[in-house]
């Protein structure tokens, strides 16, 4: 399995061995506001963390990270401009797989310049991108982000995160894929299940999202469990918990 989404940064030593134990070899972890980034060192220093330290401690538990570096739109310094231009030699890791988490929080202008900057990036890259979307304003805030992805990126470099019931219509016929994240205060492990009987496997893949906010590292082997329950078949349980992920990013 892997967890396509992670905010490995925030979780004690031991959640990477529980992962690992319920069959999860790799996950992915994002960019994201750990702290008050005041300034684009404290940026620098977040993604120094992720690529170093957080990528160490998960070795040790048998756990292989990635990471995606990027500017999200609730870590937003001043001195903005200083990160955006020095995001492309950070990108130049080895184990970087997309530009992400970005995206829109409050869609206000700086974050709007932010995001579509990353995403002009990432096209002229040819890079993947993880695009995040808000849980406050959630619909009329999607709607903005992907008219910003369809004016700066081809869509399919895009995965779409947080998708519930409330925007899986705006989003089921872009041509992106689309995360589904199994987390208290988001989303039950049933209601990921009913998107995808409704819709299919080839868009999605399943994270947990975990964070400082309440969260569960097994989130993705418990939703997998209740699929294999529910009766659906191993190729499809497959595709949004492995392959999905791993053709897409790595």
């Amino acid at each position: 399995m892997i967890d396509s989404h992670i905010h490995a940064d925030t979780r004690p030593y031991e959640d990477f061995g529980k992962m690992a134990i319920a069959g999860i070899e790799t996950a992915i972890t994002c960019a994201h506001d750990p702290l008050r980034m005041t300034t684009s060192d404290v940026i620098f220093d977040h993604w120094y963390r992720l690529l170093n330290n957080d990528v160490k401690r998960a070795a040790e538990n048998g756990l292989k990270l990635y990471a995606a570096i990027g500017i999200h739109p609730r870590s937003i310094s001043d001195d903005f401009q200083r990160a955006l231009d020095e995001l492309p030699s950070w990108l130049e890791e080895d184990l970087v797989v997309a530009i992400g988490e970005i995206g829109l929080e409050t869609a206000s202008e700086s974050e709007k310049y932010v995001f579509k900057r990353q995403l002009q990036l990432a096209d002229e890259l040819k890079m993947k991108v993880i695009v995040h979307t808000p849980r406050t304003n959630k619909k009329e805030i999607t709607k903005i982000t992907t008219s910003l992805i369809e004016e700066n990126i081809d869509p399919s470099l895009a995965v779409i995160d947080h998708v519930d019931n409330s925007i899986i219509e705006d989003l089921i016929e872009l041509d992106a894929m689309l995360g589904l994240t199994v987390q208290p205060q988001k989303m039950t492990a049933a209601d990921a299940i009913f998107i995808l009987d409704e819709y299919g496997f080839d868009k999605f893949f399943l994270d947990s999202d975990i964070s400082s906010s309440p969260s569960d590292p097994l989130s993705v082997p418990k939703t997998v469990h209740k699929m294999k329950l529910a009766g659906f078949l191993e190729k499809n349980i497959q595709k949004v918990s492995y392959k999905n992920v791993f053709k897409f990013l790595l």
